[in-house]
């Protein structure tokens, strides 16, 4: 067993970290508290070579896996998460492309998310139908050599900026196969009929962009069905199997922040005319943050890896974003506490760590969705 990274990959964790010390750090604050997607640092990130992560080389990408992706993730939540998904999720939802995309598509969409020309969005989850997937109502039906779409999308990144988007649709609602009713549908955000509405007040990330998605007779030609009619639902598990890979490192990664800030904090700060470091129950408190961190890590390394090798396992991958968002969590909420009153307020980062944790355990699959899969691979 190898458990050090190559040369490359190490380049790209300090690429990618020092890239967030020097184009995050400085305005997070200001763009946590205007809730306002940092469009200039997606930019950045672009001729920095940190989006497209997963493009392939003949589409303008970098051609990297899983786990560079992983890397790349962690390093920019260590210091802002909702500008991390301002970067890692700018091409969300093309992974569809990337996975069952005809060539034409993949000729015409990959090279220009990489290059800064696009952002693109998954439209999957609705008011009614989250972790329960297979009951989504968007209804795609063909009239003509168009697909013609009407339903509503909740909760979408990217959703009041993105240039376009793969939606779930129930294209076959016959289907005597539940799981075989749905279609992913790439559909340009400027089609006539589509309404997207900026979701605002959210507890956390920010300056990520988060929308509520309307469709009103919107008419898209059939050429943009994604893979095979019917396909679907499966092509979607397969995505959420891979990606949830890069939401654990979110989680390895804001919890190291945590760690970070909470580490510089008690040895500065002095309590009973000593260093706060000093305290023994601190020293304590460290040392679990730490390796519940490490844990997580080498989970979260493993599911990316084990993605690259072609052998996918829903099973670790569940269990690497489940602990991975709870130990963020945990290790906030403890940051948060070492630092006292000064922790809740937002001249201190690890307030923004605190509130923007939760989301990890939450979306692409609930905690108990996670343990749901798992518990099903156990039995």
């Amino acid at each position: 067993m190898d458990f050090e990274l190559t040369e490359e990959q190490r380049m790209i964790q300090d690429l990618a970290y020092k890239f967030a010390v020097k184009e995050m750090a400085p305005i997070a604050k200001e763009y946590d508290r205007q809730e306002k997607y940092a469009r200039e640092v997606w930019q950045k990130g672009c001729e920095a070579g940190l989006v497209g992560a997963l493009v392939p080389e003949e589409y303008g990408g970098p051609g990297y896996g899983f786990l560079e992706l992983a890397l790349i993730s962690e390093q920019l939540s260590r210091i802002d998460l909702g500008m991390c998904l301002c970067v890692v999720a700018a091409t969300f939802g093309s992974e569809h492309i990337i996975f069952f995309g005809s060539e034409a598509q993949k000729k015409k969409y990959l090279p220009r998310l990489v290059a800064g020309a696009m952002i693109s969005a998954g439209a999957f989850t609705e008011p009614d139908a989250g972790t329960d997937v297979a009951s989504i109502r968007t209804r795609a039906v063909k009239d003509g050599g168009d697909y013609v779409i009407n339903g509503n999308k909740m909760f979408i990144t990217n959703g009041t900026i993105c240039d376009f988007m793969t939606v779930l649709c129930v294209t076959n609602p016959e289907a005597e196969v539940k799981h075989r009713r749905h279609s992913i549908i790439l559909v340009e955000a400027d089609r006539p009929g589509i309404t997207a509405t900026k979701i605002q007040g959210k507890m956390g990330v920010r300056a990520s962009d988060t929308a509520e998605l309307a469709f009103d007779n919107v008419r898209v030609p059939q050429e943009n069905l994604i893979g095979k009619e019917g396909a679907g639902f499966y092509q979607l598990m397969h995505f959420f199997d891979a990606t949830r890979t890069m939401v654990a490192s979110q989680g390895v990664g804001l919890a190291q922040g945590a760690l970070d800030k909470s580490l510089r904090y008690v040895r500065e700060r002095h309590v009973f005319g000593r260093p706060l470091a000093e305290n023994q129950a601190i020293q304590f408190q460290l040392a679990e943050m730490a390796t519940r961190i490490e844990l997580a890590r080498i989970m979260t390394y493993r599911a990316a890896w084990l993605v690259d090798q072609g052998k996918t396992n829903p099973s670790i991958n569940a269990m690497a974003k489940y602990y991975a968002a709870e130990t963020a969590v945990w290790v906030c909420d403890k940051a948060l506490q070492m630092h006292g009153g000064y922790g809740y307020i937002d001249e201190y980062d690890v307030q923004r760590f605190y509130r923007d944790a939760k989301i990890l355990e939450i979306y692409e699959g609930a905690k108990e969705a996670e343990k749901m899969t798992i518990a099903r691979r156990l039995f």
